[in-house]
């Protein structure tokens, strides 16, 4: 146990993280929208951006909700909320590892003609590939929502002996079946950024010694182009790396969703999610290039 003035204290950084992260999805969100409503277009990267912002959103305010609904045992509140999270997250890890493989397909200097086609496609088909992450964590939710209904079923029979056979499988399966799904949903996007990320920093690596053999003026600011987006994608990777890892320890490990050290963890998490929000505003040219304009008006007045 932490003493309750500490778990005020954190709670305290959870909400004003929660803030951060809920002011930087609508941040992405309007200034994209507003350019897609001056151009009536919008980039893909900026496509992948703009549905991770909205995704931010809405996991947040299901964050703040579910958290203090289990903290109070508000438990029926739980229940419902924490399926639009978990849904909110599955399809964030999906819109991150899309994001990382169209860097990799689009900025990486294979020759390979599996790579030269998806060079060709991959814009075309952001669209429907962010149709299809939207598909496929509808479908993942599926367990979560059947849990969520047992959990339901377990609070209306708690007259039943608590080593009653129906009550021992279902807990059984709460506790064990779901949580390895939850672990391969997030697995499988998780991996996928993976291979893409170490395939793309393979290729950077590869173009920044090949301009550095040429010491040329031209491959000089290549190079230093090249130089930028291996530390931003460094940054992508450590922070998303980071927020995987912290989900799965709160998967595996109970005691962090017990009493006060609950918000603490809460808090990690939350520091980790507001960095990695930071990160992908970096990576729009339309973002940077509004946020600097914005920052230079404040300047000049």
């Amino acid at each position: 146990m932490i003493p309750f003035q500490l778990t005020i204290f954190v709670i305290v950084i959870y909400m004003l993280e929660s803030l951060t992260i809920i002011v930087q999805s609508s941040l992405i969100v309007a200034v994209l929208c507003k350019e897609w409503l001056q151009v009536k277009r919008l980039s893909p990267v900026d496509m992948i951006l703009t549905s991770l912002g909205i995704c931010r959103f809405i996991l947040q305010w299901a964050s703040i909700l579910s958290n203090f609904s289990f903290y109070f045992n508000m438990n029926y509140a739980f229940w419902y909320i924490s399926i639009i999270w978990e849904f909110s997250n599955v399809l964030i890890f999906w819109l991150t590892s899309l994001l990382a493989v169209f860097y990799c397909v689009k900025v990486s200097s294979f020759t390979n003609p599996i790579f030269l086609w998806l060079r060709w496609r991959i814009s075309r088909s952001v669209p429907w590939l962010l149709l299809g992450s939207l598909m496929i964590s509808c479908v993942t939710i599926i367990p979560s929502a059947v849990t969520k209904f047992i959990q339901i079923q377990l609070a209306t029979m708690e007259h039943l002996p608590r080593n009653s056979t129906v009550i021992v499988r279902l807990t059984m399966f709460q506790q064990y079946l779901v949580n390895a799904h939850k672990l391969v949903a997030l697995g499988i996007p998780f991996l996928l950024f993976l291979a893409s990320t170490t395939l793309l920093v393979a290729s950077l690596i590869q173009h920044v010694q090949q301009m550095q053999h040429r010491n040329t003026g031209h491959g000089n600011s290549s190079m230093k182009a090249h130089s930028t987006a291996l530390r931003s994608l460094a940054v992508l990777f450590i922070f998303f790396t980071s927020y995987f890892l912290t989900i799965l320890v709160s998967l595996t490990h109970k005691l962090l969703k017990k009493g006060s050290w609950f918000w603490v963890w809460e808090a990690v998490i939350y520091a980790v999610v507001s960095i990695h929000s930071t990160s992908l505003m970096s990576s729009s040219p339309t973002l940077k290039k509004a946020l600097k304009v914005k920052f230079w008006g404040l300047d000049a007045a």
